[in-house]
């Protein structure tokens, strides 16, 4: 594969080098997955949990495979089956054994296969009532049951079958997956209250089936080796007081970590300084702009100003405390929590555990958090 001109990765997965640490969590992934269990991978949204299951693909010893399924797209079972199906075909070069005979198995099952216009690459369409949508779907887990390959399958946003309008999907698929012995699957999702409903609820059918990990912000010494080692391999000069500034700014999220640092090496500049960052971070802000004032357009005068609250704090542990809705005149206790409700439904808002087990909120686009603090 051609190396990317720009190392820091926005998008997609090339190899170790432009990955950014997660030793540990790559390791308790691999540790499951060798020993049969399947895992529940949870985290706000581009946080690196795609870029990591991607990344164990890589680790997988010799006779494993790794097949990746993103269905945030999905909207009911027929596209699962569709998603899965494509999945399967762009797993493994067809000019491999394997891939030979997972061409010919999915082509008996007579999808119409269409090529990308992008990206060259196949994808499966099949036509079928919901009873042979299971069937296929059970078909195709069942094929690869039966190879010499270890499979490992990564379904990424899983919570989304919870707006299938097909009854009781996470207990048929449940049914199938509990009884394969030969494919481990990774659940990822973003939405952690609802990934938290289909696997830890015991009224849920996946109760319990599934080692649980979920993964935080990459450890700040380890993300100013990984940019000062790109900037210096590439000849170019950035200071670590310019690093800490940058991974502050973008809140040590790793998207908008990636993006920052994308362009700004994407200026071409052999020496970064404060002023070359600051004009691409403020580049990013304007470029947004529109969409933020969509944003604001949306809501009410009370979640406009507690979220703009949250903005200029940062993170709020105590959204209801007096000083806080003294400080930003945000009305009585019972407003702010609706209007908290309502922010996170929408997720402009999210909250996590801190370590003490309290809940903190913070915004959840940073660029969308940098713009609203800017405001009066």
């Amino acid at each position: 594969m051609r190396k990317p001109e720009n190392p820091f990765l926005i998008s997609g997965y090339y190899s170790p080098d432009y990955f950014c640490d997660r030793k540990e969590e790559t390791s308790q992934l691999l540790s499951y997955i060798q020993n049969g269990q399947n895992v529940t991978l949870t985290s706000v949204r581009r946080i690196g949990k795609t870029g990591l299951i991607k990344h164990l693909f890589h680790q997988l010893p010799a006779g494993w495979r790794g097949i990746y399924v993103d269905i945030l797209a999905t909207e009911d079972l027929q596209q699962f089956l569709n998603v899965l199906a494509t999945a399967v075909l762009n797993a493994v070069p067809e000019k491999e054994s394997l891939g030979k005979k997972l061409w010919t198995f999915i082509k008996a099952m007579r999808p119409v296969i269409s090529f990308d216009p992008l990206t060259n690459l196949p994808q499966a369409t099949f036509e079928v009532r919901k009873s042979g949508t299971e069937s296929h779907i059970g078909s195709i887990m069942q094929f690869l049951e039966k190879q010499d390959h270890k499979i490992v399958i990564g379904i990424d946003e899983f919570q989304q079958i919870s707006n299938y309008p097909e009854k009781n999907v996470d207990a048929w698929l449940r049914s199938i997956i509990q009884h394969l012995n030969n494919v481990r699957f990774i659940f990822s999702g973003s939405q952690q209250h609802l990934m938290n409903e289909l696997f830890n609820l015991p009224s849920k059918p996946f109760y319990r089936s599934t080692a649980m990990l979920g993964i935080e912000k990459i450890d700040k010494t380890e993300y100013k080796n990984f940019v000062s080692r790109w900037f210096n391999q590439s000849g170019k000069s950035i200071s670590d007081e310019i690093i800490d500034d940058i991974l502050d700014w973008s809140c040590l999220h790793t998207y908008y970590v990636q993006l920052v640092f994308n362009r700004v090496f994407a200026t071409g500049q052999k020496i970064i300084t404060s002023n070359l960052w600051k004009e691409e971070a403020y580049k990013l802000l304007k470029e947004q702009e529109n969409v933020f004032f969509n944003y604001r357009s949306m809501l009410t005068f009370h979640q406009w100003r507690l979220l703009k609250a949250v903005a200029h704090e940062g993170i709020i542990i105590s959204p209801t405390s007096k000083e806080f809705i003294s400080k930003y005149k945000l009305g009585s206790p019972s407003t702010v929590l609706r209007s908290l409700k309502s922010l996170i439904n929408s997720e402009l808002l999210y909250s996590s555990f801190t370590e003490n087990g309290g809940v903190s909120y913070s915004i959840y686009d940073i660029l969308f958090h940098r713009w609203t603090e800017s405001l009066p």
